[in-house]
């Protein structure tokens, strides 16, 4: 099976977890330290690291950086109707972004792990957009 791996930097990984089990149907592979944990959803491994001096991909670089969340790199996934994932997320209280914008391939909407990581919701209006 072909797959891809994220790695988000997070502030919380118990939260991220359970942000991304709970409210986008990932599951969780393993969690074997406080700072670490990796989730699946389909073909998509999702690797969440919280900032560290431990090792990892959340350790702090050698001229003192620290690797931190945010910004508006992203992945997407696809739902069927994302005007109606958007209120069930906004229900739940999760941040959105963005409103539902209108593309040429879809609808999509911006929403906010809670770290401040962006996750595209994306519902495909053309045969091409799909992605599956």
């Amino acid at each position: 099976m072909a797959g891809v791996t994220v790695r988000y930097i997070v502030s919380d990984v118990d939260a991220a977890i359970g942000f991304y089990r709970d409210q986008l149907g990932f599951a969780e592979v393993m969690h074997p330290a406080p700072t670490f944990a990796m989730l699946r959803r389909g073909d998509l491994r999702l690797l969440l690291s919280a900032p560290s001096p431990q090792g990892g991909g959340g350790q702090v670089l050698d001229d003192g950086t620290r690797p931190e969340p945010g910004g508006w790199n992203r992945f997407s996934v696809e739902v069927q109707d994302v005007r109606r994932e958007a209120d069930r997320l906004r229900g739940c209280g999760v941040r959105l972004r963005t409103g539902v914008i209108e593309g040429i391939g879809g609808r999509q909407v911006l929403v906010e792990d809670p770290s401040g990581n962006l996750v595209g919701l994306f519902e495909p209006t053309i045969l091409q957009a799909r992605q599956t």
